[in-house]
């Protein structure tokens, strides 16, 4: 069967990025050709070089749109139209797919997979990563009430042509089958995380990491991820600050880059906070087992708590119990299970004061029996090898259709 993929950001382990589509191609290039039609965006954003830009197996095809998270709206728009001018170029060229598998965000890439569906007359699968449009919407960067409109009656059309929808969570799938779309052709496939690459979290690599930093004695609190308008970065900083106050043996790394990099750079002249900055897939879930605790953060947004965060589960893979600040099912998930706590968004006190209850001596054995509470779960029910089968059996099934 040849698949043929639209994903306007792709990403290898070697970028500052969770990487899930890599995990998943490589897993299907097993056993089905498939074709995948990108942008260079990322290629220049490696930060190490220990793995091929696509997995074997993968035929490459790119279309030349340059991107960066610092970009306005205006500039983000033009790279999404780019993009899906170009992704349909590119699908009208290739050999007749089988099946076409389009990947929001943003919603131009899967418009672009529709077109190229409809005009070679394949079923196509429709991958939600964020609620688009809602999303940005949300943030303030759809400001005309003509936009919206347009963008929701998008959003409507591409449901309904899909044969099947993959939503990230289960909060997304709620809210696609709450647009009348008919909930037998929708599935949840969690975003999920590494396994195979958590296992370079071994206490030598954890261990050296620690020496290397001047970590040794200290409790570690951790974001790790985008440091994005969405995730609440001030409401971080501030109880960072009050933390470093209460409890001066704690050191709160931040660990991305994004639009309030300068803001963490600022509050890092605190010796109690540092900028890590980026590092590749493969080397985060030492950072992650570095950790005492990591908070995921957003905010207080209701189309935010549908969010599958890949920070969420990397940390759990290696015993790392979090902290989240989503109402949604994530709040639902680690209080179930018991790997986690929440802390309402927007409010730095509160979460200062949650952190210093987990990182207080009464506290140890509670954290540790968390993490390991966490990390079953990832290898139950997280691990991208088993999302990728059954992303594979989504896609085979949907030439049925």
């Amino acid at each position: 069967m040849h698949i043929a993929v639209f994903s306007q950001y792709h990403t290898n382990p070697d970028c500052p990025a969770t990487s899930r589509h890599y995990a998943l191609l490589a897993y299907i290039a097993r056993t089905h050709r498939v074709t995948l039609i990108t942008t260079t965006a990322w290629a220049g954003q490696r930060l190490s070089q220990e793995f091929a830009w696509v997995p074997a197996g993968v035929e490459l095809r790119t279309v030349d749109v340059p991107y960066r998270n610092s970009m306005g709206t205006a500039r983000r728009a033009l790279a999404f139209a780019h993009y899906a001018a170009g992704a349909v170029r590119e699908g009208l060229r290739i050999d007749k797919p089988d099946v076409i598998w389009g990947i929001s965000t943003p919603l131009t890439a899967a418009w672009a997979a529709a077109q190229v569906a409809r005009w070679r007359r394949v079923p196509w699968v429709f991958e939600v990563q964020d609620l688009w449009p809602s999303f940005p919407i949300a943030m303030g960067a759809v400001p005309t009430a003509w936009a919206r409109r347009r963008l929701f009656a998008l959003e409507h059309r591409l449901y309904q042509s899909a044969a099947h929808i993959v939503p990230l969570s289960p909060d997304m799938t709620r809210y696609v089958a709450g647009t009348g779309t008919d909930i037998a052709k929708i599935t949840t496939v969690l975003n999920g995380t590494d396994l195979d690459l958590a296992t370079c979290a071994t206490p030598a690599a954890v261990a050296a990491l620690r020496r290397e930093h001047g970590l040794e004695g200290k409790r570690v609190v951790l974001y790790a991820g985008t440091f994005g308008r969405a995730n609440d970065i001030p409401t971080l900083i501030a109880a960072a600050e009050l933390l470093a106050a209460q409890r001066p043996d704690v050191v709160w790394l931040f660990l991305g880059h994004g639009y309030y990099e300068p803001l963490v750079r600022a509050a890092a002249r605190c010796p109690a906070i540092r900028l890590v900055g980026g590092q590749p897939r493969h080397a985060v879930f030492s950072w992650f087992a570095l950790a005492d605790v990591s908070v995921v953060s957003f905010l207080d947004l209701p189309v935010l708590d549908a969010n599958s965060p890949a920070k969420l589960y990397d940390s759990l893979a290696v015993a790392t119990p979090v902290v989240v600040t989503n109402q949604g099912w994530t709040k639902r998930l680690v209080e179930e299970h018991g790997c986690g706590w929440f802390v309402p968004a927007g409010q730095p006190q509160q979460l200062a004061q949650q952190l210093t209850n987990l990182l207080s001596a009464v506290n140890t054995a509670s954290l540790l029996a968390a993490g390991e509470r966490g990390a079953a779960l990832a290898r139950q029910e997280f691990d991208r090898q088993s999302l990728a089968k059954r992303m594979q059996h989504i896609l085979e099934n949907a030439t049925a259709c």
